[in-house]
C-alpha cells in the first residue's frame, strides 16, 4: 500500500519541514509529527488556561504558583516536541528577576501610603471596549510569582537539557 504521491509507506508521513520554531531542524528520525502537531495546538491553549488560573486565583482554585506551573508544563511539552531548538527568546534569569521585582514591589507598595506590607485593596477601572473591571491589587503579586515560576521551570529545562544534549553528543548519538 503506497500513498497517492508514490512514496514508500515508511516515508509518507515523515516531517518535511520545521513545524515548531525557526532554527535548526532536528533529524526526521528523532521527530514525531503527531507530538509536534499536538503541541502546536496545545501550547497556546495551555498558556491561555494558565492566564485564566492566574486571574481567577482569588475567587477559586488557582493563583500565581499554580498558573506558573501550568505554563511551565506547556514549555516542557514544547521542549519535548522541539528539543533545544524550541527555546524561548527570553532568558530565564531575566524572568526570575522580573518576577521577584514585581512581587517585591507589590509587597512593599502599600507601605508608601502607610498600610502594612502585603496589604491589598480593590481596584475598579473602566476599560474601553471591555467595560467595568474590578480586581484586587494582590493579583500583581500573583503575576510576580507567575513570572518567577515560569522562569525557574525554563531555567531547569535549559540546564537539564544542556546536560542531556552534552551526554548525547559525547556518546556519539546524532542530534
Amino acid at each position: 500500500m503506497t500513498p497517492p504521491d508514490d512514496k514508500p509507506f515508511e516515508e509518507w508521513d515523515r516531517p518535511r519541514q520545521a513545524w515548531m520554531l525557526s532554527g535548526d531542524c532536528r533529524g526526521y528520525r528523532q521527530r514525531t509529527l503527531l507530538l509536534e502537531m499536538t503541541t502546536r495546538a496545545l501550547f497556546p491553549t495551555v498558556l491561555v488556561f494558565s492566564v485564566y488560573l492566574l486571574l481567577v486565583g482569588h475567587y477559586g482554585p488557582g493563583g500565581g504558583f499554580a498558573a506558573g506551573l501550568v505554563a511551565g508544563l506547556a514549555f516542557v511539552l514544547r521542549y519535548i516536541a522541539g528539543g533545544s531548538d524550541a527555546a524561548v527568546r527570553v532568558r530565564p534569569p531575566v524572568l526570575i528577576g522580573l518576577g521577584l521585582a514585581v512581587a517585591l514591589l507589590t509587597a512593599l507598595a502599600p507601605t508608601v501610603v502607610g498600610a502594612p506590607v502585603l496589604a491589598t485593596t480593590k481596584l475598579a477601572l473602566d476599560v474601553p471596549l471591555i467595560g467595568h473591571v474590578e480586581t484586587q491589587t494582590s493579583v500583581f503579586l500573583d503575576v510576580g510569582v507567575y513570572l518567577l515560576i515560569v522562569g525557574v521551570v525554563l531555567d531547569l529545562l535549559r540546564s537539564l537539557g544542556a546536560g542531556i544534549e552534552r551526554d548525547m553528543r559525547d556518546a556519539g548519538e546524532p542530534r
